[in-house]
């Protein structure tokens, strides 16, 4: 499997779990709350923050309702809510800059040309596309050409779709990984399909993650624990704050606890081979096995098999070499419930 190196990090089997903070539009159109969600993800120990980056009117017409519309708190139209939540080359110039101070990658979810030509221009490190426009073809090319990584997210789609995709993308650019996602708000545990995610990985060869829209982290590491190479969630500083994604997002202590989840399932999958751990090695030397002297041999005997047993420890000679002790001479006075060496014998 390809890997993708962005900065100092490297995605792809056998690297740390990349782990994004979403903060696609949960700041509310305001900088400094922006500045708060990516101190707060980096608090957690995050590896990017996202930002989806768009222009209301280039993106849906005037007359496009809202969809997964909690409790009311969203405006009638699609154009309104988004144009609420603008933000301008000067202010991700400003949040390029921050993320670059705290040590996050930064980067965005890009929906029409102009503004992928935006993250170029202020120095996004990847290039992702949302679940919706893995159909916008033209827009995949425009962007595959610049040569950056891309992530794609599949959620809604047939394989079909995604090969159409990928193969778009590909003609110009192979730094490709692939997000399983699951596009409803939120989304079930059950209805997650993380197989689906190793279907990508094993028909496309690229890095795959999961885009998660589920509120727990069981999501998270089940993931991880089946092969993902990166996990992208929802974030936020506070769920109650109005907004599109808020109450779908986790919260500091909730962000932090999936990141120490993640790390360990890594240290839990170890590596692809049987090996003893430096934790086993006491045990192993206490509970295996040795030969033993069953009864008191003394010096000249001639040891027969009922002079023998094999019992804890395993700091003696290995129960293999039972057959190997029979028949040898006593070389000096063996003790009953004594382990059997080598320099016992003649």
């Amino acid at each position: 499997m390809s890997k993708i190196k962005i900065g100092k990090r490297t995605i792809g089997d056998g690297c740390p779990t990349f782990i994004i903070a979403e903060i696609g539009m949960n700041h509310n159109g305001d900088v400094k709350l922006a500045k708060k969600i990516i101190k707060a993800a980096a608090d957690c120990g995050c590896d990017a923050a996202k930002f989806q980056i768009f222009t209301a009117e280039k993106l849906v017409t005037k007359d496009a309702e809202t969809y997964g519309n909690q409790d009311g708190h969203l405006p009638k139209y699609q154009q309104e809510m988004y144009k609420k939540h603008e933000l301008t080359k000067d202010d991700y110039n400003e949040l390029k800059q921050y993320c670059d101070k705290l040590g996050l990658v930064f980067f965005g979810s890009v929906w029409d040309e102009e503004n992928a030509d935006l993250l170029e221009e202020v120095g996004g490190e990847i290039f992702k596309f949302g679940s919706m426009d893995i159909t916008h073809l033209p827009l995949l090319e425009h962007v595959a050409k610049k040569g950056k990584p891309i992530m794609l997210s599949v959620g809604m789609s047939t394989m079909d779709e995604v090969e159409e995709a990928v193969k778009a993308i590909i003609k110009h650019n192979k730094k490709l990984m692939l997000l399983h996602c699951v596009s409803s708000y939120p989304a079930k545990a059950e209805d997650t399909s993380m197989l689906s995610m190793i279907a990508l990985k094993e028909k496309f060869g690229f890095p795959v993650g999961f885009s998660d829209h589920t509120p727990d982290v069981l999501t998270d590491t089940v993931a991880v624990a089946l092969g993902a190479n990166i996990i992208e969630k929802h974030f936020t500083i506070d769920k109650k704050l109005p907004g599109v994604d808020h109450f779908l997002s986790f919260e500091p202590h909730e962000m932090k606890r999936m990141v120490q989840e993640v790390r360990l399932v890594e240290k839990m999958l170890g590596k692809k081979e049987l090996f003893v751990k430096e934790c086993e090695l006491e045990t192993r030397m206490m509970a295996r096995r040795s030969v033993i002297a069953k009864v008191n041999i003394p010096k000249g005997t001639v040891i027969t098999k009922d002079m023998l047993i094999i019992k804890r420890p395993g700091t003696g000679l290995h129960p293999r070499e039972l057959h190997n002790v029979i028949g040898k001479k006593a070389k000096k006075h063996i003790k009953e419930d004594e382990l059997i060496a080598h320099e016992h014998l003649e």
